[in-house]
């Protein structure tokens, strides 16, 4: 693992290495100045609003664009950050720092040509800036060229002899290279620089534990504790070095802290149900195994490992089951066909066991008169053992097995909300980014209404006290803007059949307003989310880890009927076919349809007619990414945080950042 100089990845901004020119307006240099310490303190956000009021006074100011990509790389919004500095670029050409930040930003990416590209350019324009050297031999160590990361690493060390990180990077070069001496030097180098660093004391023991001097691993693993007690990873080395040592409740403590620190960790769960199994404590072994198959169900040494298991409490059906799921994910796996034929022999299923041990033998023999083959060098040796614990970079990450358990998140990501006319105050939205359509304000000078995706929340006296109010003005007046307002306050309540009662009598009287068959539209869908979330069905798109990059609605999910509601927004764009929000609110009930072509045609139309509706980029992006067009979606959400919607950061560091 690379350890990334804060220094030379932006983290905090060096002003002094950004030198702009004077000419620009003073009001300008103040923006500048704003947005340079929102940056240093860390409200990129803030600071992207700030940058894009520049961006609107002037779309040439290089300088805008440079900053707002560091406040975009600094939300893992990478994507968003790349298109910054190329436009920054663009504008001036010789601009040498953001050719280097965009180096970083595509190595983040995982475009490590294109950052080296970047790298050599900017070298050339200024040879001096030692940074350049540190960023491109993180990249060569990124690509495996390890003897050109030392070259690099030596020619920053030659500038800054006394940066640690350095030599931690060049340390872990040395190691891919087999030179434990030199890396062992690095290492210590990087502990006299920063003894205070929890980090180099776990790099130099992982060292130690190489040359099986466990006793020096586990001095430094104590040490990187003592200075940091919440240091999940020194924990899960530790636990490693233990079970190497025999001690064995030793390691299934540290394994539990690690745990206490980062409760998804499946790979901690796996390591520790393997010791549990080794130990006959099955329970919870298997329990463990549950929570590993929980967040990556696709990683067939669970299956494999929990078989056995089942085999020694003689559940033999559930073993059964676990063999052949193996197989599925992996079918040149003869260890798994070899067991699996015992536990068919124990059923009685000799047939059917004769047929898997002849496979088995089959897979072995092939194996090994084709180890010598480089072009099937790439399939592990299907008849090793499986049950050893795993360390980060265990051996068989680089076979046909995965361990991205460490990282493999399932998570669910809700569109953003249907639009709806509420009672609400005026939404902050910079003046230049408002909408404006001449139907919907002359319908809110009338009504004192709000078009809004989320309504602020408001208490329950007020939304009383409003509802009063729409009810004398409704015994007074049977018109339909009455029974509308009275709708609306009914909805605010949570009332949905008297809401939909009043709606319906407003339409009834004026058949023609878009605007009332926009809310009985969005309220008939959240009747029906109401439901869903009764019957805890609620619909999400559910997107698995970018690692890889499956997505699917949820097995259990019930779909619901919500072509009344698409029928009244169909209506409502007949009679306003320039309205954004139709099309919007069109591409969430789509999307929840199921019709995912279709909602994003419309989220389209609604960006075309409102290019600053954030919403719409981030629902859009998520079906992309839904659909595993994830530069699509990224980009999308990128575009939706720039303008304002706070989730997109969220989504992006999940789905869009290569680490």
């Amino acid at each position: 693992m690379l350890r990334a100089k804060k220094h030379y990845l932006f983290i905090i901004i060096l002003f002094c290495c950004v030198d702009f020119p004077a000419q620009a307006q003073y009001n300008k240099q103040y923006f500048i100045y704003r947005g340079r310490q929102f940056l240093v303190d860390n409200k990129f956000a803030q600071a992207i609003n700030n940058f894009n009021t520049l961006i609107t006074a002037d779309t040439m100011l290089y300088e805008a664009y440079f900053y707002r990509g560091i406040a975009k790389y600094n939300l893992n919004d990478f994507v968003g950050a790349q298109a910054d500095f190329t436009k920054a670029l663009s504008i001036n050409p010789v601009f040498t720092t953001s050719y280097h930040y965009r180096a970083v930003t595509y190595g983040r990416l995982g475009k490590y040509d294109e950052a080296l590209a970047d790298l050599e350019e900017a070298v050339e324009l200024r040879p001096g800036y030692s940074g350049l050297y540190f960023t491109r031999g993180n990249t060569y160590f990124l690509t495996q060229q390890f003897e050109k990361a030392i070259a690099d690493f030596n020619l920053f060390l030659r500038y800054e002899p006394k940066v640690s990180d350095a030599y931690l990077n060049r340390g872990t070069a040395y190691l891919f290279l087999q030179d434990t001496t030199r890396a062992l030097e690095d290492y210590n180098t990087a502990v006299l620089l920063s003894r205070f660093d929890p980090e180099v004391y776990v790099r130099r023991a992982r060292i130690f534990a190489l040359k099986d001097e466990n006793g020096k691993a586990i001095a430094d693993l104590n040490e990187a504790i003592r200075l940091d007690s919440t240091n999940a990873f020194a924990y899960f080395n530790r636990a490693l070095v233990r079970y190497n040592e025999k001690d064995v409740n030793g390691a299934l403590s540290d394994f539990g802290k690690v745990l206490e620190q980062d409760p998804d960790n499946a790979l901690t769960y796996y390591n520790r149900a393997l010791i549990r199994s080794q130990i006959g404590d099955y329970g919870n072994a298997l329990l463990d195994y549950e929570k590993v198959i929980a967040i990556n169900p696709d990683n067939v040494l669970v299956y494999y490992n929990r078989a056995a298991v089942y085999i020694e409490l003689e559940r033999y059906r559930a073993a059964l089951d676990d063999y052949t799921r193996a197989i599925e994910l992996y079918p040149d796996f003869a260890n798994a066909y070899s067991n699996r034929a015992y536990v068919k022999s124990q059923l009685g299923l000799l047939a059917g066991a004769k047929r898997d041990h002849d496979i088995a033998q089959q897979k072995i023999n092939e194996y090994k008169s084709k180890m010598n083959d480089s072009t099937f060098s790439a399939y592990a040796d299907t008849s090793k053992q499986f049950n050893n614990l795993l360390a980060l970079d265990a051996e068989f990450a680089r076979k046909d097995f995965s361990d991205d358990m460490l990282q493999y998140r399932k998570v669910d990501v809700r569109l953003k909300p249907l639009f709806k006319l509420a009672i609400a105050p005026p939404p902050d939205i910079p003046f230049e980014r408002q909408y404006f359509h001449p139907a919907l304000e002359q319908f809110k000078r009338n009504n004192p209404l709000q078009l809004l995706s989320e309504i602020p929340g408001r208490g329950a006296v007020d939304l009383m006290k409003e509802d009063s109010i729409a009810t004398a003005f409704l015994e007074k007046n049977k018109t339909a803007e009455a029974y509308f307002n009275r709708g609306i306050t009914q909805f605010q309540l949570r009332y949905f059949n008297s809401a939909l009662n009043y709606f319906n009598k407003a339409i009834e009287l004026d058949p023609d307003n878009a605007f009332y068959y926009l809310n009985r539209s969005a309220l008939q869908s959240e009747m029906i989310d109401f439901i869903a979330s009764v019957e805890n069905n609620v619909q999400v798109l559910a997107l698995d880890n970018v690692s890889t990059m499956r997505a699917r609605v949820q097995q259990d999910v019930k779909m619901y009927d919500y072509h009344e509601a698409i029928g009244d927004l169909n209506k409502a764009a007949m009679l306003m076919p320039d309205l954004a929000y139709i099309y919007y609110n069109l591409g969430n009930l789509r999307c929840l349809s199921d019709a995912i072509p279709e909602a994003i045609g419309n989220y389209t139309q609604a960006i075309q007619l409102y290019p600053f509706m954030g919403e719409a980029y981030y629902n859009r992006g998520l079906v992309h990414i839904y659909l595993r067009e994830v530069e699509k979606g990224c980009m999308d959400i990128s575009k939706a945080g720039e303008l304002g919607v706070e989730e997109a950061y969220s989504v992006i560091k999940k789905y869009c950042s290569k680490n």
